[in-house]
C-alpha cells in the first residue's frame, strides 16, 4: 500500500550524478508516482548511455515519461517540453499517480513553475536559412552581429553563449523586435510551486566531481563511443542541441582525429563539472523556493518537509 503525499508533485532538480534518479524511483514506489523527465538531453532517443537515461531495471520499478521520446534531428526547446509535459501531467493525474518531475535543466523547472516568455515561433525555413548563414561564425562573431542588430539584448548575453546568441538573432530577424520585448510577457505556470515539493539535491562538491568522473568512465565501458558514432553517421546539423550533450563534442572531435581519446574523455568529465557549478548558481538565484537537501539524508529531510506540509494543510 502506498503513502498519500500532502502535495501535488515532487520536483527534483540537481546536477548530474547527484542521485536524482534513484531518489525519484524510491519516491515513485512509495507514493504511487510517475517519474517525468526534466532534462533537456535525456529527451533524445539517440543518446541513451551518455545522458544516463533510465535502464530497463529502473523502468520496471516505476513508470517513466518523456525520456527518449524526441528524435535528434528535432530542435527541441523549453516551449516544446512545456507542451509535452502539460499533456503528460494530465495523463498521470488521470491514472491517479503522483507526478515526480526530475532533471538537471533548471530552465525547465523555471518555465514549469513560473511560466515562459511568449515568443512567436520562428518559421523553420527562416531558421534553416539563418543557421546556414551564421553557423560558420564563432560565438564572439555572433555576439558582434547581435550587437549591431539588437544592442540591448547583446548586452544581456555572454559573448561565449552561442546558443542564446543564435536564438536572439533568430527572433530579431523573424519579428523585427528584440527578444527583450517578449521576455516581459509570460504564460501562466503549469504547476503552482506552493502546492509542490521542490527539491535540489546538493552533494558536497568534491564528492560530486568524483562521481561525475566515475560515471563518464562507466559510460565509456558501456559503449558510449559507439552511440556517438551512430549519431555522427546521421550527419545532423552541428548546431542542434543533441550535438552539444556533455561528452558528445569531445568524442566527435576524437572520431574526426582532432583530439586524442584521452583528451576527449577529459573534456567529457570537465564539461559536466563546470556545468554543475552553473546549476548550483541557477537554482540559488532563479529558483529560491527549492529546498536544498543532502543526497545522503534525502529521504529523512523529505519526510521532515512532508510533515511540515501536512501540518500547514491541517
Amino acid at each position: 500500500m502506498t503513502d498519500q503525499a500532502p502535495i501535488s508533485a515532487f520536483l527534483i532538480a540537481g546536477p548530474t550524478a547527484s542521485g536524482k534518479s534513484a531518489l525519484a524511483i524510491r519516491l515513485a514506489e512509495r507514493f504511487n508516482g510517475c517519474v517525468i523527465n526534466a532534462d533537456s538531453m535525456q529527451v533524445y532517443r539517440d543518446l541513451h548511455i551518455i545522458t544516463a537515461r533510465p535502464d530497463p531495471i529502473d523502468l520496471d520499478r516505476a513508470p517513466h515519461e518523456l525520456f527518449g521520446h524526441v528524435d535528434g534531428a528535432v530542435n527541441y526547446s523549453v516551449g516544446l517540453w512545456l507542451k509535452d509535459i502539460e499533456a503528460c501531467l494530465a495523463l498521470v493525474r488521470q491514472k491517479g499517480q503522483l507526478p515526480i518531475v526530475i532533471g538537471g535543466t533548471g530552465l525547465y523547472f523555471k518555465a514549469l513553475t513560473q511560466g515562459i516568455s511568449d515568443i512567436p515561433p520562428v518559421p523553420e525555413a527562416l531558421r534553416e536559412e539563418l543557421r546556414t548563414q551564421f553557423q560558420p561564425l564563432s560565438a564572439p562573431e555572433l555576439h558582434e552581429k547581435l550587437s549591431a542588430l539588437d544592442p540591448a539584448m547583446a548586452q544581456r548575453l555572454r559573448p561565449s553563449d552561442s546558443q542564446r546568441l543564435m536564438r536572439a538573432l533568430e527572433v530579431k530577424v523573424a519579428t523585427g523586435r528584440s527578444l527583450l520585448e517578449f521576455q516581459g510577457r509570460r504564460s501562466l505556470p503549469l504547476l503552482n510551486i506552493e502546492h509542490c515539493m521542490p527539491l535540489f539535491l546538493a552533494p558536497e562538491r568534491g564528492l560530486l566531481n568524483n562521481r561525475i568522473n566515475a560515471r563518464f568512465d562507466l559510460m565509456m565501458e558501456q559503449g558510449t563511443l559507439s552511440e556517438v558514432e551512430a549519431l555522427v553517421s546521421r550527419q545532423l546539423d552541428p548546431a542542434l542541441p543533441v550535438m552539444r550533450a556533455h561528452g558528445v563534442p569531445g568524442l566527435i572531435a576524437y572520431l574526426r582525429g582532432e583530439m586524442s581519446l584521452g583528451e576527449a574523455i577529459d573534456k567529457g568529465k570537465r564539461d559536466p563539472r563546470h556545468y554543475a557549478k552553473r546549476q548550483f548558481t541557477f537554482i540559488r538565484h532563479q529558483l529560491p523556493q527549492f529546498h536544498w537537501i543532502s543526497p545522503q539524508n534525502s529521504e529523512a529531510e523529505i519526510d521532515r518537509l512532508l510533515l511540515h506540509a501536512s501540518s500547514v494543510q491541517a
